[in-house]
This record gives structure tokens, sequence and C-alpha cells, in this order.
């Protein structure tokens, strides 16, 4: 995006152009012309009126830059979020394996006190039929809550941007911290206003509703007059020897000018294509912003749940 601005601001800049060109003729008819032909020329240019197009062009330029912006910051907001998520799964997968190791411990002691008892005449074999099956539901537990920690680390790692191709069952860091909750109670609307106004997305599309006016702008130059003042220096020959000699040189400086007065109606229809980009671009802010909007409520929705459940299981 910033070369783009660095084009679009060329505009504004004079240009160095050389131009030559020679040839000469096999044959010709009877005349006193001289054969050969040939120029070359250096001309330094600058625009004078160019109807906004360069204008547009910069703010167009600069505009990309702040759409890039805003999808740079909303790409950094999804992967810190995606680390922080990752992060959190990994303790708690990690603390779910040391509670099934723990009920697998407790199991195997339960198991073999009722093969105890059995043995005494105490308690009879159904007891420890029924120790031998809580054991064995506990253990795919516990090989499950091993595997979703390998997967954690791995999750982990890929948002660092860890290799696990040469050895992926051993991590190659390790995390620390404890899973710790701390009670929020937000305000829905101050939720919705908040990210209204401060999530990238809803700024770069609004971004591309202000590119598209100035791309308007810009195909609507096309039907103003361009006008360019240009110096230089050329070489050139003349053909007629009664005109004067045939080597000849110097500076010369001038003004250029075109003004389409009729182009086809091209102009018209990339105008009319702009304005239907344009309009997409608003309906496409006006879904960005419901869509925000949900995911803010589906949260709110899902973090007031999430209390809920934990008070519960705290009791």
């Amino acid at each position: 995006a910033r070369g783009g601005l660095i084009e679009a601001r060329s505009g504004y800049l004079p240009s160095v152009v050389s131009t030559g060109f020679a040839d000469k003729r096999q044959t010709q008819s009877q005349t006193s012309l001289r054969q050969e032909d040939y120029t070359a020329s250096v001309r330094a240019l600058e625009n004078v009126y160019t109807g906004g197009a360069v204008s547009s062009q910069v703010g167009i330029a600069e505009l990309n830059i702040d759409k890039q912006n805003c999808e740079l910051q909303e790409t950094t907001n999804r992967v810190a979020m995606d680390v922080r998520i990752a992060f959190y799964d990994l303790l708690l997968n990690r603390a779910k394996v040391r509670v099934h190791e723990d009920s697998v411990r407790v199991l195997e002691e339960e198991l073999k006190t009722q093969q105890e008892r059995l043995g005494a005449g105490i308690v009879g074999v159904l007891n420890v039929r029924r120790a031998e099956v809580a054991l064995a539901n506990e253990r795919p537990e516990l090989i499950n809550a091993q595997t979703q920690l390998k997967n954690s680390y791995l999750r982990l790692g890929e948002l660092f941007g860890i290799d696990f191709r040469s050895g992926p069952d051993k991590p190659r860091f390790e995390v620390a911290g404890q899973l710790q909750y701390e009670a929020r109670h937000p305000d829905l609307n101050e939720c919705l206003a908040r990210a209204d106004t401060q999530r990238p997305e809803i700024r770069a599309r609004q971004k591309d509703i202000e590119i598209e006016d100035r791309q308007y702008t810009l195909d609507r130059s096309e039907l103003r007059p361009h006008l360019q003042v240009f110096t230089g220096y050329e070489i050139y020959n003349e053909r007629d020897p009664a005109v004067g000699p045939e080597f000849n040189y110097g500076y010369l400086v001038g003004v250029t000018g075109t003004w389409h007065i009729f182009d086809g109606f091209a102009t018209k229809g990339r105008m009319q294509a702009t304005r239907a980009r344009r309009g997409a671009a608003v309906q496409a802010l006006e879904a960005t912003r419901r869509t925000v909007a949900s995911e803010v409520r589906s949260a709110f929705l899902d973090l007031k749940q999430a209390d809920d459940v934990l008070e519960s299981e705290t009791k």
C-alpha cells in the first residue's frame, strides 16, 4: 500500500523522458530532400492541471494504507485472541490430566481394597466388578485428556510459528500459569457501541466507501482537460537542404494538453460501475455491522452462561 502511495505522488513530481528515432530511405522519388531523418530529445514534463486525477489517486493510495492498517489490526487482534484461548485451553487440559491421573490412582486403590475385602469374605464379587468397571471407564478419560493436552501444545506452537515436523510428540516449550477467573459484568449497550466504533472490520469497510468516492472523482477527471508544461533539449536533422544545415539542436519549452471531447461513453461506463461498487460497499458495511453486533451479543450471552455454570460448578 505504501508503494501505491509513492506511485500516486509521482503525479506531483516532474518526469524526465527521452525519445528518439532514426531512419534512412533506401529509395525515394526524385526530390532534393535528404534520405536520412533522425531526432532525439530529453524532456522534463510537469502536470499543471489533471482535472483532479492526481489528487484522487493520492487520496485513494492514502485510504488504501489506512484500510491495510485496519486489516493488519484485525489480524493482530484475531491472532492475539487465538493465542489467549489456546493458552487457557492448554492450562485447562493440563489440569484435566492431573485430575484424571488422581482419579485413576484412587480407583486403582479402590479396586485393590475391594479385592482384599473379597479375599477376606467381607464383600461379594459384584463389588470387585464395579470397581473394575469404574477403573476401566476412567482410563480412556485419562488417555483422552493426555491427547487433548498434546493437541493444545501443537495448536499453541502453530500460533507461535514453531515447526513440529521433527518430533511432534515432544513440546519445545512450557507454559506457566493457573486458571483464574475474575468476574466481569459488562453492559451490553456499551459493548455494542464500543465494537461499532473500534472494530477494525467496520473501519475497513468505511474506507472502502471513501475509496469508491475518490475513484468516482478520478473517473470523472477523464472528462476534463489535462495540461502539461515541458522543457528539454532536442537534436534533429533538417531534411530540406534549402531550409538549412542537416544537423540542428537547441532547447525547447512548451505546453501540451488533451481533452476527450467524446470517448465512446467509456468514462460514463466507468463512473456507472464505480457508483455500483460504492453501493455494494455500503451494503457490505451494513452487513459487517450486523455481523459484529451479532458476535458481541453472542459473546455477551456466552459470558453470562459461563458465569452461571461456574457458580453452579463451584457450589
